[in-house]
């Protein structure tokens, strides 16, 4: 997803985070593949909302697209309130890199959490299409720099804050963020994910990227779903981590990734988020490569996952890229 800008000519390495402006696009941009990165699924009502890092037709520096979809095959879009974007810029934090947004219903209201300006920040609207604005135009973390945020609800109610931080790495750590999603309790900041295992760093390189996080909750254990690699790097892919306590420590899973080129033939897969469709099926929305010679622009599919025996297991002969 995203990069520090003063480190990217001798690093290149933030996955899913360099949302670089697609310029030259392949001449089959227009064959009904959405062109998103880092994307969401939020569903609401009967109706399936898909968001994420603009790839195609604008650039990621503008906002956010939405596309809807009653049955997750046909998709309309995008639909947002403002041209398409249920969040644009001047009406948030931020004026360029628009990257991995999440939706989530909250205290009656529909809020996003999203990055600009390689920083967090989060905004709010009546409706899923938007407009969605931020009433604060300051980031939710106020030192660093990071990307990449989920925030998970605890059945006790406290909320987490899981995010990438950009520091020798990008590296995923978590906080318990304020009840108004305008801040996090410092003190509970606390590292849990880091790329030193072969399969998260097939390229050596000596800034290794974890990002993408998702948290669940299944049978009183936490699982954080996540991406290692660059996200240019064909070996791009998803694995997991459980604890017993949503800060952890967390405990890689032996049989990540779940989720890779091996499995589906598909390079630079990854980067997404968990939803349930309206039978209560679970899905990992993703994005992949545009193919096997361009990275970009990426192209969002989706995937059947399920907990099985305490593990998570995918399903590769479900994946299907989504279609406009």
């Amino acid at each position: 997803m995203k990069k520090i800008l003063t480190l990217i000519t001798s690093l290149c390495v933030f996955g899913a985070c360099s949302q670089e402006k697609d310029t030259n696009l392949p001449k089959e941009t227009k064959s009904g593949s959405i062109l998103l990165a880092d994307p969401t699924i939020f569903y609401n009502n009967g109706m399936y909302y898909l968001y994420g890092t603009t790839t195609g037709d604008i650039p990621n520096g503008e906002g956010f697209q939405v596309y809807t979809s009653t049955n997750l095959k046909d998709w309309k879009g995008p639909a947002g309130a403002q041209n398409g974007l249920a969040l644009k810029k001047g009406d948030a934090f931020g004026d360029k890199g628009f990257w991995a947004p999440q939706i989530l219903s909250y205290k009656n209201k529909f809020y996003m959490i999203y990055t600009a300006n390689e920083n967090i920040a989060a905004a709010s609207s009546d409706s899923p299409l938007g407009p969605f604005k931020s009433e604060s135009k300051e980031p939710i973390i106020k030192t660093g720099n990071q990307i990449d945020p989920f925030i998970f609800i605890d059945e006790d109610g406290k909320k987490y804050l899981y995010h990438v931080r950009l520091t020798n790495g990008n590296r995923i750590f978590a906080a318990e963020i304020n009840d108004d999603l305008q801040s996090i309790k410092p003190e509970t900041l606390t590292e849990c994910i880091l790329g030193v295992l072969p399969w998260e760093n097939t390229q050596n390189v000596s800034w290794p990227v974890t990002e993408g996080p998702t948290v669940l909750k299944h049978n009183g254990l936490y699982y954080m779903i996540y991406s290692a690699n660059d996200f240019r790097n064909p070996d791009y892919a998803v694995g997991y981590a459980t604890s017993k306590n949503p800060l952890g420590p967390w405990e890689k899973a032996a049989d990540s990734p779940i989720i890779s080129r091996k499995n589906t033939k598909q390079n630079g897969i990854g980067h997404g988020d968990v939803f349930w469709d309206k039978n209560n099926k679970m899905y990992y929305v993703l994005h992949t490569h545009y193919n096997e010679s361009a990275v970009s622009p990426r192209k969002a599919g989706i995937i059947a996952i399920e907990f099985k025996d305490g593990k998570i297991t995918a399903d590769p002969a479900s994946f299907q890229f989504l279609k406009n």
